[in-house]
């Protein structure tokens, strides 16, 4: 428990990490990269090297700080991190690990005078005090990921039944469990998370599940990144047969229930979790309006299945923009989304529920977009994609 004496040290120490958490976090990484390799499987290198996990943790160290008296008001943060966290299998032996590569951090970054012996104490009482929290919730998923129906807990092998080119850039695998049991139904939105061994080195990733539960198999659809070791691995040398480690789904991203309309606003590879939540929406009845951007026709995945749903009921409603069409495409709009293109292609705002992902710049673009039409925090829902916690 946090003395009033350690949580003041803390809620001091929020200009000095406003000023260089970055530079503290960046250091953090390099250090327990280097000192303790049997974390090095939960990391994303691509992350790491364009420094999005370093602000990250920055990001969440800095608001833990903040709200160090008030830690309900992280709101959706801790739920976000631990689902993250349950996707990867990270384990309670691997807080000690990221406790003490941050407190030697702070010491070599911040300096003696002032990383004093009291604030490196006061540290690690409140890094213990979310260790714990963090880690009772984790146990919680992983408990009822085990005991529900077709669960299980850690990694469970899963064949590849199928693998499909969704666009030229995203592939679909289609997976089953070997031991030929069912799988629990997931929520329309989450993902999954995968153990890969690549040239002798373990890798994890998560990447979202874009098609409905059947109970049966699972299916994710994985975007080529450019230098992107375990997307370029499992896009040429993943094939159907193979057999692939998987961690159960988790993740808080999902289709709420409701009866108004639903909207779904994506760009690039955002458009997968949206796949299965419109799946979900349709198979309650609800009106679905789908706004997809992409650079072109040949990067846009699931546009004949998005083509053929909206010709099977008239509940389903598509719409493109592409900011570069080839001379074959037939968008409905080009150039960037507009906020009186959205406006247009949108029901009205008091009567729609709206979920968007994409690319960061592209949801920013469309929070202001929202913002300036009208529509209500609370019907709004969305997820970065990109790292939300120290360990991913």
């Amino acid at each position: 428990m946090l003395s009033t004496e350690q949580k003041a040290i803390i809620q001091q120490t929020v200009p000095i990490l406003e000023a260089g958490g970055e530079a503290l976090t960046g250091h953090f990484y390099r250090i327990m990269l280097r000192d303790h390799p049997e974390v090095r499987p939960l990391f994303n290198q691509a992350h790491q090297a364009s420094g999005e996990q370093s602000r990250a943790l920055a990001n969440a160290v800095l608001n833990y700080a903040r709200h160090i008296d008030q830690l309900e008001s992280l709101g959706p943060l801790v739920g976000q991190i631990v689902n993250k966290h349950v996707s990867l299998q990270v384990q309670p032996e691997h807080y000690p690990i990221v406790g003490g590569c941050l407190l030697q951090a702070m010491r070599e970054v911040l300096g003696e005078a002032v990383a004093t012996d009291a604030v490196l104490d006061a540290w690690a009482a409140a890094y213990q005090q979310l260790a714990d929290i963090l880690i009772a919730a984790e146990e919680q998923a992983y408990a009822a990921n085990e005991q529900q129906p077709g669960g299980w807990r850690g990694a469970r092998p899963f064949r590849v039944q199928r693998k499909v080119p969704e666009s030229e850039e995203i592939t679909s695998f289609y997976l089953q469990p070997v031991d030929g049991q069912p799988v629990p139904p997931h929520q329309a939105g989450q993902y999954l998370g995968l153990r890969l061994m690549i040239e002798g080195e373990e890798l994890r990733r998560n990447y979202s599940l874009s098609a409905a539960a059947n109970g049966e198999t699972l299916r994710i659809s994985v975007k080529r990144e450019p230098g992107g070791v375990a997307s370029t691995f499992l896009h040429d040398r993943v094939d159907a047969g193979d057999i692939l480690d998987v961690f159960p789904p988790a993740g808080d991203f999902v289709l709420r229930p409701a009866d108004r309309p639903v909207a779904f606003v994506t760009a690039g590879v955002g458009i997968t979790p949206a796949v299965a939540m419109t799946e979900a929406a349709l198979a309650q009845g609800r009106e679905v309006h789908f706004v997809h951007c992409a650079r072109h026709g040949g990067v846009h995945a699931f546009r004949d299945w998005l083509n053929a749903q909206a010709e099977r009921t008239a509940k389903l409603t598509q719409r493109y923009c592409y900011s570069e069409p080839r001379p074959s495409d037939a968008p409905h709009a080009e150039g960037f989304l507009s906020r009186e293109q959205l406006a247009e292609w949108l029901p009205d705002s008091r009567e729609v529920d709206v979920y968007f992902l994409g690319p960061r710049p592209f949801m920013q673009q469309v929070r202001a977009h929202l913002r300036g039409m009208g529509i209500p925090d609370a019907q709004v829902n969305y997820e970065f994609f990109g790292p939300a916690s120290a360990l991913e």
